[in-house]
């Protein structure tokens, strides 16, 4: 075999092994973003069913982001069902799937929060699970393993999964709150817009916002949170008739004049198909914030590549 050819077939597999790492590097990036995107969403649930039901948020979260895939898994999509609670004295709603046998009947919900709200009262008043109430609320190692040992799961690793989770995650931080942010809660008790489901709700940059979808418009968003429209029109700084993008970014609170503290001294490289407006948006600061932030003027012609402060 020929030199030439030895090389190229080292090269070819160097790029195979390149391209398989990228795909699990990207994977892995999108796996984290999607449990930090749920834990942004109901954390505030986990706390308030906390004060009620005195189940750690820690564990709550834990559970919820294991069980449901960070709510993408078929159960939560189809059935609000975040923890895998199975059928046994259930009278309402069902979906079925194979788990440990073929087509087993679990719990479905018309919402989010009722499967919160029922993964505590399942927890708070059956018997099995009676000794964990006496464990300290910050003792998020010795629920879990509480839980393995109660039956909660079959999977040999649970208990340590949960542990894994609430600490690379720092969970536990939410044991140890005393208020939730109630408009949160709010939200995911409603059930549906005009016979659609919610939009999910994220914080960020001390502010609410929501991704749009096709067909929005700024008023079919305000009836859905209960804020003017011309108020979230002019929150992001458009006209109340505008026409809306599917994934769009809406903030539901006026934006602020700055990124938050943790992107301090980070500057923002321009890319290709961005403007000035996308970008304000996607960090929740004012258009007029972001020019002023970097000495430039309206009539500013944007480049790829410019680099941009971001606070």
């Amino acid at each position: 075999m020929s030199t030439r050819k030895v090389t190229f077939q080292y090269v070819g597999r160097l790029l195979s092994l390149s391209l398989i790492i990228f795909h699990l590097s990207f994977s892995s990036v999108a796996a984290q973003n999607a449990y930090t995107r749920y834990i942004e969403q109901y954390k505030d649930i986990a706390i308030e069913q906390m004060q009620k039901w005195k189940v750690p948020a820690s564990i709550t979260l834990a559970q919820g982001l294991l069980e449901s895939a960070a709510g993408q898994s078929t159960l939560a999509t189809q059935g609000n069902n975040h923890f895998g609670i199975k059928c046994h004295g259930w009278t309402g709603a069902t979906v079925y799937r194979d788990d440990d046998r073929t087509n087993e009947c679990f719990r479905a919900y018309s919402s989010a929060y009722e499967s919160f709200e029922d993964h505590s009262r399942f927890l708070a008043t059956g018997q099995r699970y009676k000794s964990l109430f006496s464990l300290r609320i910050t003792d998020y190692k010795g629920w879990a393993k509480g839980l393995k040992a109660a039956g909660y799961a079959t999977n040999p690793r649970y208990a340590q999964s949960l542990i894994d989770i609430v600490e690379r995650y720092n969970l536990d931080q939410y044991d140890k709150a005393r208020s939730y942010d109630k408009f949160m809660v709010d939200h995911a008790r409603d059930v549906s817009a005009n016979g659609q489901p919610l939009h999910p709700i994220y914080i960020y940059n001390k502010n609410y916002y929501l991704y749009a979808r096709r067909g929005d418009t700024f008023r079919s968003i305000a009836d859905e949170v209960g804020i003017s429209y011309r108020k979230l029109a002019k929150y992001n700084e458009r006209d109340k008739k505008d026409v809306l993008v599917e994934g769009e970014i809406i903030w539901l609170k006026k934006k602020q004049k700055h990124a938050p503290k943790a992107l301090k001294g980070q500057l923002h490289t321009i890319a290709a198909g961005e403007s000035m407006y996308s970008i304000a948006q996607r960090y929740g600061i004012r258009l007029k914030s972001l020019y002023k932030l970097n000495n430039l003027t309206p009539d500013y012609t944007i480049q790829v590549g410019d680099r941009l402060r971001l606070r």
